[in-house]
């Protein structure tokens, strides 16, 4: 790669790290849900209206739109709400590529290597360790909606894989609509009306400031310069710079907010991120339903669910780590 480009995916990663940092600011202003709700309306709007009709099946956009946008954000930012620190989310959040790699395993008949076998059990390796570490440091139930979210997320990546959609900016734009209704629906019955109303009548610059970059510097910046990379160079070379959106996330966690890494935390943030690497990057074997030209097709479609996250992009083909 380019140096210029090399530059541009660090600082992809760097954005999409930081921006757990800024949705931990964000649920002090709005309720978990509400935020949501707020960010993938801001995402959507104005850029719906300028990306054409869809060009990928309703069912795939809702599917996608349910799995990604109101379980796997929804669950995160609960999860976040509930007390897990945004470094530990960052890096939790990764195990989503283990999730991926096996449902596309059951799902789409991709059958996993010894490597990326091996990748799992050291990722999973570091959930353990991570979850040691939470269980002393942070809720339970915190550490779990996140796993949770996790798992939704390798389930939304399974799901654009099927869908293959031809034009991945325009696939998700219209994803981010989807959430939007779902979401401020479940906020009105869960959080309540009032403490929504309270929030939105309190809207401060700080506010905005959060809605601004986890809608149109994490989304539609990240997405954009993410897939620019893509569309120049193979996956294997963008993917790589994904394992640094942990590291962002932890060590912006640390400065800006003052959350303390512990030692266990940096051992399960190696053998996370480790394997992650070895997951995502390693070549799956090619079963009844990947092959060549269908698995290069679905690669983008996979990178296109990645970015609408919370901050992590594509980790690769197979699996994609994300605003």
């Amino acid at each position: 790669m380019r140096p210029v480009h090399t530059a541009l995916a660090v600082l992809v990663a760097a954005v999409w790290g930081f921006n757990f940092v800024v949705i931990e600011i964000g649920l002090g202003h709005f309720p978990p849900l509400l935020l949501s709700a707020l960010r993938f309306l801001v995402a959507a709007l104005p850029a719906v209206f300028f990306v054409g009709r869809p060009k990928t099946a309703w069912k795939w956009i809702i599917a996608v739109g349910v799995a990604l946008g109101v379980a796997k954000f929804g669950l995160l930012f609960t999860g976040m709400a509930a007390g897990m620190p945004a470094g530990l989310s960052s890096l939790v959040l990764q195990v989503q590529s283990v999730f991926t790699a096996v449902l596309a395993s059951l799902v789409l008949h991709e059958r996993p290597g010894p490597v990326r076998v091996a990748g799992m059990a050291v990722a999973l390796a570091g959930i353990a360790v991570a979850a040691v570490d939470g269980g002393t440091s942070g809720p339970v139930l915190g550490f779990t909606l996140v796993v949770a979210a996790a798992a939704c997320w390798g389930v939304s990546n399974v799901l654009t894989r099927k869908a293959s959609p031809p034009d991945a900016l325009n696939f998700m734009v219209w994803v981010c609509t989807v959430p939007v209704l779902p979401l401020f629906a479940l906020s009105l019955l869960l959080e309540g009306p009032e403490r929504d109303l309270a929030a939105l009548r309190g809207l401060d610059w700080s506010g905005v400031a959060v809605i601004a970059y986890v809608a149109w510097v994490s989304t539609v910046f990240g997405f954009g310069a993410w897939n620019h990379l893509l569309k120049r160079y193979p996956a294997s070379s963008v993917a790589p710079f994904s394992l640094l959106v942990p590291v962002f996330g932890m060590s912006s966690a640390a400065l800006v907010l003052g959350e303390s890494v512990s030692g266990l935390r940096w051992v399960a943030a190696l053998l996370l991120v480790g394997g992650v690497g070895m997951t995502s990057l390693a070549p799956a074997r090619a079963g009844t339903r990947t092959k060549g030209a269908e698995g290069g097709a679905t690669a983008g479609a996979t990178s296109a669910a990645a970015a609408v996250s919370a901050g992590s992009p594509p980790a690769a083909a197979a699996a994609s780590p994300a605003p």
